[in-house]
C-alpha cells in the first residue's frame, strides 16, 4: 500500500512538473503569474544583499552606522547595498526602486544587469534613471516579444500612436511631435507593412490628414483609401502630388508669418514660430505623408525620368527640412536607402530622425538605418531571425536604441478602422484632386422578407 502511495505521489509530481514546463513554453504569461513571480520574489528577498555584494554594488558603511552596529550587536560590519524600495509585481515582471549609495551612479547598476538577471532567475533586467540618486529596476519575467500583448494603459494622445511593444514590456509610442520624420527599413516579409498598418490604424482615429505615396500600384495603401486624403500610386502621380504638399507648406508658413506681425503689447503666448502656437480655430490640421518603397521614386531609365526624380527628391528634402514647423511629417519606408539610389538620398536620410530597422538581407542595409546614429545597434538588427516577423530595432539621433515588435493587425481590421473613421479626415482643398476612390461597402443581402398575413378569426 505504501508503495502505491509513493508511486502515486511521484506520478503527481511528474505531472505537475510537466504541466509547468508546458505552461512556461506555451503560456508564459500565465506561468509567470502563478509560478515565476513568487519564485523570483523569494530569490530576490533571500539573496538581495549577497547579490549586490557580488556585483560590486555595495559601499562601506558610514562611521555612524559602523559604530551603531558595534555598539548594539557583535556582528561584523559589512558593506551596505543600495536601499531597496517596495517590490511591485506586474503582469510581465517586477519593478523596484533603488536609492544609490554616495559615490554610485546608474551606469554601475546597468553594468550589472546581466548578473542580476541570472541571480534572480528572470528573462531580463533593465535600469531606468528616475531622479538623482534613484534608479528603477524593471525585471521582465519572460520573452514578451515572442507573443506580443500591448499594455492596457499606453501614453497615447494627439500624434502619439502606441505602435509596438519594447523588449522591456513598455509600449513604443510613435510621437510625431518629438520625432517628426522616420525611416523604416526591412526586407520582404520582415514586418514593415505591419508596422505601417498599425500606424495608419492608430492615426485614423485622430483629426490628421493622411497622405500616401505607394508606387506598387497602391497595393499596400489602397485598402485604407476611405481615410486617405490623397494617394499617389506611381511616380508620375507622386511628381504631381509633392509640389502640392510643398505649396501647402509654404501657405502654412505665410499663415505663421502673418501671426507674427507682432504689435506692441502682444502677450508672449500669442507669439509663435510653428503651427502649434496658433489658436486652435486657426491651426491647420497636421499632415502625415506615408511613402512605401521609397526606392521606386529614385529609380530612372531615361533622361526625362532623371529630371523628374531630381525634382521629387528636392521636394522631399524641403518637406523633411521645413515640414515640422508647418505640421507636416514624413514616414519613409523601403528595403534599402543609401547613396546608391542616387543624388539626394543621403541628404534626405539625414533629415529622418527616427529609425526602425526590421530584418534586412545584409549588414550594409542595417548600417544605412542605424550606423550613423547607434553603431552598436547594427549587430542587433543583423541578428533578427526570419521566424520573427515584426521584430525590429528602433533608434533615434540621441543614440539610444531598443528592440520592439509590432502586434498583429489583420488587413481587414485596419481597413475597417479606416472606413469607420473616414468622416474624421480633415478637408484640405488643395488635395481634393488626389483623393482616392473608395468603393462603397457592399450591403449584405438578407433572406426573403416575410409578407404579413391578415389576422382572421
Amino acid at each position: 500500500m505504501a508503495d502505491l502511495v509513493t508511486w502515486a505521489e511521484l506520478g503527481g509530481s511528474l505531472a505537475a512538473i510537466g504541466g509547468a514546463a508546458y505552461a512556461r513554453h506555451a503560456h508564459p504569461a500565465a506561468y509567470w503569474s502563478t509560478v515565476g513571480l513568487p519564485v523570483s520574489v523569494a530569490r530576490l528577498l533571500a539573496s538581495y544583499s549577497s547579490t549586490m555584494d557580488a556585483c560590486g554594488l555595495t559601499v562601506e558603511p558610514s562611521r555612524l552606522r559602523a559604530l551603531a552596529v558595534k555598539a548594539t550587536t557583535r556582528r561584523e560590519v559589512r558593506p551596505v547595498p543600495p536601499r531597496r524600495g517596495m517590490i511591485r509585481p506586474t503582469s510581465t515582471g517586477l519593478r523596484l526602486r533603488l536609492r544609490l549609495a554616495p559615490g554610485q551612479e546608474p551606469a554601475d547598476v546597468a553594468a550589472s544587469a546581466e548578473r542580476l538577471r541570472h541571480a534572480w532567475g528572470v528573462h531580463a533586467v533593465y535600469v531606468r534613471d528616475v531622479k538623482p540618486g534613484v534608479v528603477e529596476l524593471r525585471l521582465v519575467g519572460y520573452d514578451v516579444l515572442r507573443k506580443v500583448r500591448m499594455p492596457r494603459r499606453t501614453d497615447a494622445g494627439p500624434l502619439r500612436v502606441p505602435v509596438a511593444l519594447r523588449e522591456d514590456a513598455t509600449a513604443f509610442v510613435r510621437d510625431y511631435r518629438a520625432v517628426p520624420h522616420e525611416l523604416v527599413l526591412g526586407a520582404t516579409l520582415s514586418g514593415k507593412s505591419m508596422y505601417l498598418r498599425n500606424l495608419l490604424a492608430g492615426l485614423a482615429a485622430q483629426p490628421v490628414v493622411l497622405v500616401g505615396i505607394d508606387c506598387k500600384r497602391g497595393v499596400e495603401l489602397s485598402p485604407f483609401a476611405p481615410r486617405l486624403s490623397a494617394l499617389a500610386t506611381d511616380p508620375e502621380q507622386a511628381a504631381e502630388l509633392l509640389p502640392v504638399l510643398v505649396k501647402e507648406m509654404e501657405g502654412r508658413y505665410d499663415l505663421i508669418k502673418a501671426r507674427q506681425g507682432i504689435a506692441p503689447g502682444t502677450p508672449a503666448e500669442e507669439i509663435t514660430s510653428d503651427v502649434w502656437g496658433l489658436p486652435e480655430d486657426e491651426r491647420p490640421a497636421p499632415i502625415v505623408l506615408f511613402i512605401d518603397e521609397v526606392a521606386e521614386l529614385f529609380l530612372v531609365a531615361t533622361k526625362k525620368e532623371e529630371e523628374r526624380r531630381d525634382e521629387m527628391v528636392t521636394q522631399l528634402i524641403r518637406l523633411a527640412q521645413l515640414g515640422r514647423a508647418a505640421g507636416i511629417y514624413l514616414e519613409v519606408c523601403g528595403q534599402r536607402f543609401g547613396a546608391e539610389l542616387g543624388k539626394g538620398a543621403t541628404m534626405l536620410r539625414a533629415q529622418l530622425t527616427g529609425r526602425v530597422c526590421h530584418r534586412v538581407n545584409d549588414e550594409a542595409s542595417a548600417k544605412m538605418a542605424l550606423g550613423d546614429i547607434a553603431p552598436e545597434a547594427v549587430t542587433a538588427a543583423c541578428a533578427i531571425a526570419a521566424e520573427l516577423p515584426g521584430l525590429a530595432v528602433v533608434g533615434d539621433t540621441s543614440g539610444g536604441w531598443s528592440r520592439i515588435r509590432t502586434p498583429y493587425v489583420s488587413l481587414a481590421d485596419a481597413a475597417a478602422t479606416c472606413r469607420d473613421t473616414a468622416h474624421l479626415a480633415p478637408d484640405v482643398p488643395a488635395l481634393a484632386a488626389f483623393r482616392p476612390y473608395a468603393p462603397p461597402v457592399p450591403v449584405k443581402e438578407s433572406g426573403p422578407v416575410a409578407t404579413p398575413q391578415p389576422v382572421t378569426e
